[in-house]
């Protein structure tokens, strides 16, 4: 069989193993994709998800939204049936876990292709979907993200050394000016001709909010990858002063 037959045949098999739930969400069994990704052994294959939740986790996605712990019957004689776990992985945890596989296994390259390409698929489908959104559906949802983004990066600045309050206003406020060429927060306040009661983040449209959006993730990243946990430096990375 040649390598492209093989692979057209791995895929075949993802798409067969593919359940949907009532409400039209699809979704894996780890007990169904364990053999197909030729593990035997259940306590084996579950290093692999376990190791895929903590992937899930550290890309700021929740686990639980793409790992649910389940438990299913199964036939173990004549009409006899024994509960067992089961973990239900959205597309997504099925690609993490793919990725933490044994990559001398072809099923697994193969299989990091296809949920990688499905993956995209339907983000090209959300992307879409969000495209069509009106704009205060937009930026309400974009608001709500950056919200969440702006959580995850005070924590990790923390971890970083910026500690108090009065720091982690300046390492913001960094921020801004490297992504508003050196307006500071006050500056667009005021540019924004706001009350002092308003916050600068409530009166953004979709398109300036997914900048900011970019802003923090990609600050984020910059201080787990290149600053945490030392704390050598306390500059927001978008800064012009770095």
């Amino acid at each position: 069989m040649t390598e492209s037959q093989l692979s057209q045949q791995h895929q075949a098999t993802f798409d067969t193993i593919r359940q949907t739930d009532p409400d039209g969400n699809e979704f894996w069994s780890a007990r169904d994709l364990a053999p197909v990704l030729e593990y035997q052994d259940w306590r084996n294959f579950m290093q692999v998800v376990d190791k895929a939740r903590v992937a899930c986790a550290q890309s700021n996605r929740r686990p639980e939204d793409h790992f649910g712990d389940v438990t299913k019957m199964v036939a173990i004689g004549s009409r006899a049936q024994r509960p067992v776990s089961d973990v239900r992985l959205s597309r997504y945890a099925c690609y993490l876990v793919v990725q933490n596989g044994d990559p001398s296994k072809p099923v697994i390259a193969n299989g990091q292709t296809y949920f990688a390409m499905q993956t995209r698929r339907q983000e090209l489908a959300d992307e879409a979907k969000f495209a069509q959104l009106p704009e205060d559906e937009k930026r309400l949802a974009i608001r709500n993200e950056l919200a969440t983004h702006n959580k995850h990066l005070a924590a990790t600045a923390r971890d970083a050394g910026v500690e108090t309050p009065l720091d982690y206003a300046v390492f913001q406020d960094h921020g801004y000016k490297g992504l508003y060429g050196g307006l500071g927060a006050k500056d667009i306040h005021a540019r924004k001709d706001l009350k002092k009661s308003q916050k600068i983040l409530d009166h953004m449209g979709s398109t300036e909010l997914a900048a900011n959006l970019f802003r923090a993730t990609q600050t984020e990243e910059n201080l787990i990858d290149d600053f945490a946990p030392t704390g050598a430096r306390l500059l927001n990375p978008f800064s012009q002063d770095n």
